[in-house]
């Protein structure tokens, strides 16, 4: 067992939804529910609700027989659609969280960075929790110290040293979580996508230190939604659905598992699929790409103009949709948010339930490509799903120029040459 450093078996987790967790502090308490409960009962069937009558509480299981071994210096991705039981692994694994059934043996310090912050005492300052989260690591003062200079370098954050966490923005809080966890040296490593946090200058930073840690023969447990990043950073992938392991065998298999996934996905009605997340205010129903403001066809060509339509039930304050491109492995091609105003965007005062984003010339080339849309509004993210639409590009031409298929890359860009002339 000296070689693995992480081993879980048969791991469940059951939550419970749909009902109030009741806690009793007191036995009088216990008793003056009892004597509630017939009355409330009935109030409920009297106003029409009868799940409310029958005090169901539904469970749900977030994760459901989950076993495998991680060896020591793996470096492995943790994929799946939204709801798979990804974070919720992860919890379990940093100690957050206890299963319902099943186990989990860490052999070794555990590193984890799960949301931004987590682990910080708000109260403390910068200094001070780094110097707690090297304890809760086991690690000696001496040894903390020793990496103080390098972590707060890197987290940029020397002036804000001595501030309560509190008074951070959340670019510094990500910053300071993210340096902590990865230069106090831990021998496991837990990361939930933090680099999808924070300016483009620091997750270039975060890559450059996340390919240094695996590198340095360190377990790392990545869980991620960039399946470009996954593949250059892992060698193996376990690929979690509806709670249980679908895939666990090399990145490529793992990710080529769950982009299959998505595919069927999108034969879905928008309306009725669970994989999303956000509050719930707003929802998107459903999402259309052709290739004209006449909707002829789905099949986009290259060099023409193309039309990206999604529809949602509700209307709040703020409202706007980001869409997200990606291509056949995962990798993110581009995107496009309505909240950034353009000179040539519009209102249309007769739609109150569609946005619309017309190209005048698309320069992805030929091939398949998905969209991830966001709705985001009220100040929050109100929804989000993967594989909202899957479309094909076909052969054509930008700025005149024929454009062929490429495996290598997804986009062209009008262009001219000057050549040198024959003598």
């Amino acid at each position: 067992m000296s070689d693995i450093a992480i081993e879980v078996v048969g791991l469940s987790k059951k939550y419970y939804i749909g009902g109030s967790q009741k806690s009793y502090y007191r036995l009088t308490d216990q008793l003056a529910d009892m004597l509630t409960a017939p009355f409330r009962r009935a109030g409920n069937l009297l106003r029409g609700r009868a799940a409310g009558a029958a005090e169901l509480d539904e469970t749900i299981w977030a994760l459901k027989d989950v076993s495998f071994q991680v060896k020591s210096g793996e470096v492995v991705g943790v994929i799946g659609r939204n709801g798979a039981g990804k974070s919720t692994l992860l919890k379990i694994l940093s100690g957050i969280s206890d299963p319902t059934e099943g186990y989990a043996d860490i052999y070794g310090r555990v590193g984890s960075l799960l949301e931004v912050g987590t682990g910080f005492h708000p109260e403390l300052t910068g200094r001070e929790n780094i110097y707690l989260n090297g304890a809760i690591l086991g690690m000696r003062k001496a040894e903390t110290e020793r990496k103080l200079d390098e972590i707060v370098a890197f987290a940029e954050i020397d002036k804000f040293l001595d501030t309560p966490v509190k008074h951070y923005s959340s670019g510094m809080y990500v910053r300071l979580a993210f340096s902590v966890a990865a230069h106090l040296e831990p021998e496991i490593l837990l990361v939930d996508e933090v680099l999808a946090v924070g300016d483009t200058a620091f997750q270039r930073k975060c890559l450059g230190k996340m390919d240094d840690v695996a590198q340095e023969g360190r377990t790392v447990l990545f869980v991620s939604h960039n399946m470009g990043l996954l593949q250059m950073l892992c060698k193996r992938g376990i690929f979690l659905q509806q709670g249980a392991v679908s895939t666990d065998g090399t990145i490529t298999e793992a990710v080529d598992a769950y982009l299959q996934t998505l595919e069927q996905a999108r034969t879905q009605d928008l309306s009725k699929r669970k994989d999303r997340k956000g509050q719930g205010q707003v929802r998107l129903v459903a999402a259309e790409v052709t290739n004209s403001s006449n909707g002829e066809s789905s099949v986009l060509k290259t060099g023409h103009p193309a039309r990206f339509v999604f529809w949602v039930n509700a209307f709040v304050p703020g409202m706007a949709c980001n869409f997200f491109i990606y291509d056949t492995i995962g990798q993110p091609v581009t995107s496009f948010m309505s909240r950034v105003r353009g000179p040539g965007d519009v209102y249309d005062p007769e739609n109150g339930s569609k946005f619309v984003c017309d190209l005048d010339e698309l320069l992805l080339l030929p091939g398949r490509y998905r969209i991830d849309v966001a709705i985001v509004g009220d100040n929050n993210l109100q929804d989000f799903i993967e594989a909202a639409a899957v479309f094909e590009v076909g052969d054509g031409h930008v700025g005149g120029r024929p454009v062929q298929p490429d495996g290598k890359f997804s986009v062209s860009m009008p262009h001219r040459w000057t050549l040198p002339a024959r003598n």
